[in-house]
């Protein structure tokens, strides 16, 4: 879907801002890129829709060079949520939201349309908020209106450039929840930007971890926490974790639904939950003899980020 061929960015100061980045991030996928502050993450996803044009090498979409792309074709198709949220003031909700579709000339009918399913999906009734200003919102508001203005146009990808990380813990923890469901029903490719660990292993389905213009390690949450490939991912993901209370985290199912996936106990190690959460979706949780419940990549995830969060 995006392909990152041998990219650099050098700005006319001789600063190195990104130095020969290979990767690719396949269609429908939820990719995160993570480092501490000057690591390159956010110039590489402003490089995506030429928001910073690159010194070297090639980024693809479909695989036809960005550069090839007419700027507005290119911008129109790829959904963009900034943390500043940047809403127009003087324009309502549904005005805001309705900006790609008018400069695509979709036609009244269908925006409007569009608008309230949008508002729906991001959890805000159409018929309380359509007419609102950005000044009368909440910043989580204002954050959920950025997004449905992002997936207005139905593009299929959207860049998110540390969206939640000027909210209030609460908030942030509601909008990462929000963002997980939604990706299940809208399948885009997603990828965002964050300097938050714990936010890069609930959300992302690879992370690429990024030091001084450098990719370290793109895998997994499991692998980044399981197997870190440097000191530096180590540290940078904290202390590992080596065992976890599964029943804090199992989720309920009948025996029938869960006879066809890999069981364990509740006396399981972490290694081996892991490994076999790499291979399934989910694992049985078996105590006494009978099956108490399924456990999910998601829920070990929950589970290493609070144990991360009290050490």
């Amino acid at each position: 879907m995006i392909r990152f061929e041998n990219v650099s960015k050098e700005y006319p100061d001789g600063t190195l801002a990104v130095k020969t980045v290979d990767f690719q991030i396949q269609e429908g996928e939820f990719f995160v890129l993570i480092g501490p502050s000057g690591s390159g993450k956010t110039t590489t996803l402003k490089m995506i829709n030429r928001l910073i044009p690159l010194t070297g090498g090639t980024i693809k979409i479909q695989n036809k060079k960005i550069s090839e792309y007419n700027i507005h074709e290119l911008r129109w198709n790829i959904g963009y949520v900034l943390q500043d949220i940047s809403l127009f003031p003087h324009m309502t909700i549904e005005e805001n939201i309705a900006i790609v579709p008018e400069m695509k000339k979709w036609e009244s009918g269908k925006i409007s349309q569009r608008i309230d399913e949008l508002l729906d999906m991001v959890g805000l009734d159409p018929s309380t908020y359509r007419k609102r200003k950005p000044n009368e919102l909440s910043g989580g508001q204002q954050q959920r209106i950025g997004v449905a203005r992002a997936l207005a146009a139905n593009p299929p990808i959207i860049l998110m450039d540390e969206p939640f990380s000027a909210l209030d813990p609460i908030s942030r923890e509601k909008l990462q929840d929000d963002l997980v469901e939604l990706q299940k029903q809208i399948k885009k490719t997603i990828v965002f930007v964050t300097h938050d660990m714990n936010e890069a292993l609930k959300l992302g389905e690879r992370i690429c971890v990024m030091k001084d213009g450098e990719v370290v390690q793109i895998g997994s949450p499991e692998a980044l926490l399981h197997s870190p490939a440097t000191e530096f991912v180590r540290d940078f993901v904290g202390t590992k974790p080596t065992h976890i209370n599964i029943l804090d985290g199992i989720k309920p199912v009948d025996e029938a639904a869960a006879g066809n996936i890999p069981s364990i106990t509740k006396n399981t190690g972490l290694p081996e939950i892991l490994a076999l959460l790499t291979e399934h979706e989910s694992i049985a949780v078996e105590e006494n003899g009978g099956i108490v419940g399924i456990l999910d990549r998601q829920s070990v995830i929950h589970l290493l980020s609070d144990q991360m969060e009290v050490r």
